[in-house]
């Protein structure tokens, strides 16, 4: 059974949970809240004059910005620094958490995008700050131990897209339809190029291989379907390869483990295969 693609973006995301002023100061330096999408969740490529901190429960979201791909899941978030262009996707049922800090009044500086540990203290202090009943000095202190613990993930799990010319064709092919079968040498006689033009571009661009490159988007993509509720033979069916032992194979050399162990068994995705779509194709940075 193969994954199809929806043809038509499914309900967006707004830009903000809570109401929060786009122009002038914050209320708060941190302001939280967040939603629970009923259907896969798109929203398209834009920035806010606030830091963002993104999070999701029971699912994963997917962020392109610029030339890199962050596929986030349970247990991480993204932060997003104020004024990036950035444009994603979240599973369908999962808790959609945000927080915004206003960088005036933010102790550090983050300047570029990064998978941040979403610690059980760290989440639970955000969703502290979400509340409406807390008075000055009991904000004050939350937002304080908040500066402590936030801290950058170990594992920054980004894909990092080519940008070059001659081998963009590849990379956008592969990222709306990561189980397409064509081989570096097919490729290279669809573009007109050499095969060691696209192996050195790869190489150049990526820090990886074309083979590597596409399982590790393979494995970008099997985050996002493990998380709607689809079965380890769906998947790697949908991704392309053979059987589903290569697929787990490969899924471990990237991230340590098994599938099987990575998400807990679940009851499946709301809707049917039919409305799983790439969660990167198509969103560009603005």
């Amino acid at each position: 059974m193969q994954v199809s693609a929806l043809p038509e973006p499914v309900e967006p995301l707004p830009q903000q949970v809570d109401p929060l002023p786009e122009q002038g100061a914050a209320p708060f330096t941190i302001t939280a809240g967040f939603r629970i999408p009923r259907v896969p969740t798109e929203w398209a490529p834009h920035s806010h004059p606030f830091h963002e901190l993104v999070w999701v429960r029971g699912g994963t979201l997917t962020s392109r910005v610029g030339d890199r791909v962050f596929t986030v899941s349970e247990g991480h978030g993204l932060w997003m620094p104020a004024g990036v262009a950035h444009g994603g996707r979240s599973t369908a049922g999962a808790q959609f958490h945000d927080a915004f800090f206003a960088p005036d009044r933010t102790p550090f500086a983050v300047g570029e995008p990064k998978a941040v540990a979403m610690t059980p203290l760290l989440e639970s202090l955000l969703i502290h700050l979400s509340g409406t009943d807390l008075d000055e000095a009991a904000r004050a202190r939350a937002e304080s131990v908040v500066f402590d613990v936030l801290r950058p993930s170990e594992r920054q799990f980004a894909l990092q897209l080519p940008n070059d010319p001659r081998i963009d064709p590849i990379a956008e092919a592969l990222l709306d339809d990561p189980g397409d079968p064509r081989s570096l040498e097919e490729w290279a006689v669809r573009l007109g190029i050499s095969d060691r033009t696209v192996t050195r571009a790869f190489r150049q661009a990526t820090g990886l291989s074309f083979a590597q490159w596409r399982q590790l988007l393979r494995v970008h993509r099997a985050l996002t379907l493990l998380s709607e509720g689809f079965d380890v033979l769906t998947i790697s069916e949908t991704l392309g390869y053979a059987r589903s032992s290569s697929f787990i194979a490969a899924f471990r050399r990237v991230m340590g483990t098994t599938p099987g162990a990575f998400f807990a068994a679940g009851d499946g995705a709301d809707g049917a295969p039919g409305d799983v779509r790439n969660p990167v194709s198509g969103v560009q940075n603005a």
